[in-house]
């Protein structure tokens, strides 16, 4: 390398899920020349199924328009941003105006880091949950700014324990990440819990984010934005990656105050040049999805999550039955989930998620997707299952 990457680049390491593909394709590649099936990948949530095709029509339809295929708006189209207002206003009682509270995104991670350059500083401080999402801590290392960790712990039913959050030196703290429902806990949305974190947040004027992808999956609907008071300190964060199985086309929203969407523009308009408008025609089919559609996806993640429960079962894993969202999450019966998991991969030919890589209060726990079909985690207990006779 002819010079030094910058110390941004130096404080964060390459995604673990990217890391950890290339490792099972390696070890796909020697299990082929043995003769043995690919390994079973229960990692990471990326949805297994389709848009409805209504969805998938108006992204071909558009796509076949003269005059489409040009710059859009880096505000997202009109239409976009109204049938986002009216999906939270019908399933989330919040009401948001489309011209100012909305700025679409391309998926969440965009937002996650757009929202921290736009508003931390080197040395600005940030908290995050531990267990959280990776990609709070790595935007904030990317923005030179320092991590505070709060504990979220199963004995609190993995919700912040506000007493501790007193005692902390909040000094320089300016922005705070939550994430309800949550992962990878499955611990679900409660109204209490949003009504003291708004609380905290206009008392400590922090500037609270609630990344909420999850509410459609075996949850019931909580928007944070639906708290009194909440619009003054509070954004929140959506996408249709899980609730529409739209995860790879990259459509995230976030929600909030008009005069902090605006800060997040004037960086997103650095960074992009507006997302294609036969994704955004698409994204407003989806948004106009029926209560049948929610009610046949969790259905189906109904019958996943009951064979991924018999896989932790069979593991000697403890996990919480009320837990919902897009996996399974367990806590090993000895060792640490990293020695778990790589028994699992190298032995069953199934990769499950070790929970250390969301913070150090996940060493103790796995985590198994429910993204793949009820016969593949089918195949993958039995597999599982040859190991614990």
């Amino acid at each position: 390398m002819i010079i030094e990457p910058a110390n941004r680049t130096l404080s964060v390491k390459e995604y673990y899920f990217s890391l950890k593909n290339k490792e099972i394709a390696q070890l796909n590649a020697r299990r082929a020349a043995q003769g043995l099936d690919p390994v079973i990948n229960l990692g990471i949530g990326s949805p297994d199924g389709a848009p409805s095709a209504e969805v998938v029509d108006a992204l071909c339809d558009c796509a076949r328009r003269p005059g489409t295929h040009g710059y859009q708006s880096y505000t997202g189209i009109p239409e976009l941003r109204e049938a986002i207002a009216k999906w939270y206003k019908d399933w989330y009682g919040v009401e948001l105006d489309p011209a100012t509270e909305i700025q679409p995104l391309m998926g969440s991670k965009e937002g996650i880091l757009l929202l921290s350059l736009a508003f931390l500083n080197p040395g600005d401080k940030v908290l995050v949950p531990n267990p959280g999402y990776p990609t709070y801590t790595s935007a904030t290392l990317m923005c030179e700014a320092e991590l505070v960790k709060y504990d979220l712990v199963e004995a609190d039913g993995w919700y912040p324990d506000f007493e501790a959050l007193e005692k902390m030196d909040l000094t320089g703290v300016k922005l705070m990440w939550v994430n309800y429902p949550n992962m990878p806990t499955g611990a679900p949305a409660r109204r209490d819990v949003f009504e003291k974190l708004v609380a905290f947040a206009r008392a400590r004027r922090i500037l609270l984010v609630n990344d909420n992808p999850y509410g459609f999956i075996l949850n019931e609907l909580q928007s944070i934005l639906s708290v009194p008071g909440a619009r003054e300190v509070c954004l929140e964060m959506n996408s249709l990656s899980k609730s529409h199985n739209m995860a790879g086309w990259r459509v995230g929203m976030m929600l909030g105050a008009a005069d902090v969407i605006q800060q997040l523009l004037k960086v997103k308009t650095q960074m992009d040049s507006g997302m294609f408008r036969g994704i955004q025609e698409a994204a407003v089919k989806a948004l106009q999805a029926s209560a049948a559609w929610y009610e046949s996806l969790n259905a189906e993640y109904r019958r996943r999550q009951a064979v991924a429960r018999r896989i932790m079962d069979t593991l000697g894993c403890v996990y919480d039955p009320s837990a919902g969202g897009l996996y399974v999450w367990g806590k090993v019966p000895a060792g640490t989930a990293a020695e778990l998991s790589d028994r699992i991969l190298y032995e069953a030919g199934v990769f499950i998620t070790p929970g250390f890589i969301f913070g150090s209060n996940g060493e103790r726990y796995v985590r198994i997707s429910l993204c793949a079909s009820v016969p593949t985690l089918q195949k993958a207990l039995e597999k599982i299952s040859v190991l614990y006779k």
